[in-house]
């Protein structure tokens, strides 16, 4: 595993950015969101794995303003040599896929990329979805879902490592923003969540799988209270 610097050592990911091979297309994005007035992010997984040195096939973008994602998604699809955006309008979500070297589209899906759904592994999945807010029902782990700013996706986010956000504007490329030190716990090898984790096991309890299974993939701890919280709130698996 990449060694990953102490948390207050990082201020921008754009020297680890061109060591990836898709850094080409998150410049392209930035571009893009630029060119079109929108707010745009990388968000989630693919920040981790670019601090972790692993290497990812799904990135994962989010934009401020209503339809945004869509909208983004669908002018980098044209830059990108007009290849095809498939809008999931259910989810909000939008999505390209990219063969990689042929950089050609792959077959329409049934759902949204980020539903478990299997791809080759040659096959470079860019998802876009505008900032949400979300707020749960005890009896269900749907979601409703509100527009928000990058600041409330983050917070509804699943762990420290999964809620970390890169910069895509050309003037700050590869800035890194990490309200919840995603960084310290890569450093320390930690599952832990950025809200109680009691409630955000009660809100969506297959987080609570999730956890086990980036611990597993990671090779990772699951924190005290990370697995305090998962024992307290283990019947909440009920309604999966």
């Amino acid at each position: 595993m990449t060694e990953v610097p102490p948390y207050h050592e990082v201020d921008s990911l754009a020297d680890r950015l061109r060591e990836v091979p898709y850094e080409p297309i998150l410049r392209t994005i930035g571009r893009v969101a630029e060119r079109e007035d929108i707010e745009a992010y990388a968000v989630g997984g693919m920040v981790r794995d670019v601090l972790l040195g692993r290497s990812t096939t799904d990135l994962d973008f989010v934009t401020v303003g209503p339809g945004t994602g869509i909208e983004l998604a669908e002018a980098v699809a044209e830059e990108l040599g007009g290849h095809t955006a498939h809008v999931y309008p259910k989810f909000g979500t939008a999505a390209i896929r990219l063969p990689d070297g042929s950089r050609d589209h792959g077959p329409d899906g049934e759902g949204p990329p980020g539903d478990g759904q299997e791809h080759d592994d040659d096959t470079l999945v860019l998802e876009f979805v505008a900032a949400r807010t979300e707020s749960y029902r005890s009896d269900s782990r749907k979601p409703i879902v509100e527009d928000g700013t990058l600041e409330d996706d983050q917070y509804r986010r699943d762990f420290t490592v999964n809620a970390m956000a890169i910069h895509l504007a050309p003037d700050r490329f590869g800035d890194l923003i990490d309200p919840f030190e995603g960084r310290r716990d890569l450093a320390r090898e930690t599952i832990d969540t950025p809200l109680d984790p009691a409630e955000t096991f009660a809100d969506d309890p297959l987080r609570m799988i999730r956890a086990a299974r980036f611990a597993t993939q990671l090779e990772f701890r699951v924190s005290d209270r990370v697995f305090d919280g998962m024992r307290t709130q283990a019947e909440r698996v009920e309604i999966l």
